[in-house]
């Protein structure tokens, strides 16, 4: 057998993962960078320092578990946050540049890729729909960082061709969702706590979604919690109408996409979309395709995936 490795050092998650070339069995280490309680997020300086007290760790775990003298074919990286001019983040240079030092060392290819692009695969890989890569398809990529409608289309050179067709105009989804955490005193990331609120919550709970096209407002689902918290609220209240607002956000903008394009497959990608209420309305609405939510949040398997795909394009394997 011999592998290949992928790399993401995202603003709050350090991933490294080597796919076997022949099966595509995967091995993937990832650690979440400490946030201090009652914070919302990292400065982009303390990001890259805990990428490089934590990425030598995930690596070696992944490389211990690889079978003795097997080869490593290629390194993939998660160079930059999208594929498009100016994206830039300093949290990406620990991966791209570790991934250089590896790449030199064995004497193997180095491929760059998106983390946006990444998420993607990862999704598509987790989801067994990796033949999706041959045609046109759509795909939502919502996290702390983005909340962007793409549409997706096969490339030769990269794999896989993103554009975004619609976006958020103000706060990114994940972003509200960490920011009513806090008002409610949920550690950080506050996903997984503010759904187990939610839960809780048995209100029917409808939401008035802001949308423009293909675009979508979100700062006003962080005011009208805040204006919920203060008219005294419970806390399950809260938290299942922020996500019922995201879930309406989403549901919006998937309607308004089949009115002005043709229909194609449709992936949900990014950390929020491993939110359990999210994702059942947008199956049973729309036949949405989801990651398993291990491979939701950030991950080094997308770009491992892609990495192997670019060794040997046609069938993912080696010579």
């Amino acid at each position: 057998m011999s592998w290949v490795l992928g790399l993401d050092t995202s603003n709050y998650t350090t991933s490294f993962a080597a796919m076997d070339i022949k099966s595509g069995r995967l091995v993937m280490e990832k650690k979440l960078l400490p946030v201090r309680e009652g914070e919302h997020g990292l400065r982009q300086s303390d990001a890259v320092f805990h990428h490089v007290k934590q990425l030598g760790d995930v690596a070696e775990a992944v490389l211990k578990a690889l079978p003795a003298g097997e080869a490593i074919r290629a390194v993939g990286v998660s160079a930059w946050p999208r594929r498009v001019e100016g994206s830039y983040m300093p949290c990406f240079l620990v991966g791209e540049t570790s991934a250089r030092l590896l790449s030199g060392a064995l004497g193997v290819p180095l491929y760059r890729f998106s983390h946006q692009e990444g998420h993607v695969a990862a999704a598509l890989y987790s989801a067994g729909k990796t033949h999706w890569l041959k045609a046109p398809f759509y795909a939502f990529h919502v996290s702390g960082g983005t909340t962007e409608l793409l549409s997706c289309t096969p490339d030769k050179e990269h794999i896989l061709q993103v554009e975004c067709i619609g976006q958020t105009l103000d706060l990114n989804a994940g972003q509200a969702v960490d920011r009513v955490g806090a008002m409610l005193g949920l550690p950080f990331p506050s996903g997984p706590y503010l759904e187990e609120l939610a839960l809780s919550c048995g209100e029917d709970i409808r939401t008035k979604p802001v949308l423009k096209g293909l675009d979508c407002c979100l700062s006003g689902v962080e005011n009208q919690c805040k204006a919920l918290l203060q008219q005294g609220k419970p806390y399950e209240y809260i938290a299942k109408f922020c996500l019922q607002s995201i879930s309406d956000v989403l549901a919006g903008m998937t309607k308004a996409l089949f009115k002005v394009r043709p229909q194609a497959p449709l992936l949900y990608a990014g950390g929020v979309m491993s939110n359990s209420m999210i994702r059942a309305r947008l199956e049973k609405e729309f036949g949405g395709v989801f990651a398993a939510p291990r491979f939701s949040s950030d991950n080094a398997a997308g770009t491992a995936f892609l990495t192997m795909l670019s060794l040997h394009p046609q069938t993912g394997e080696g010579e």
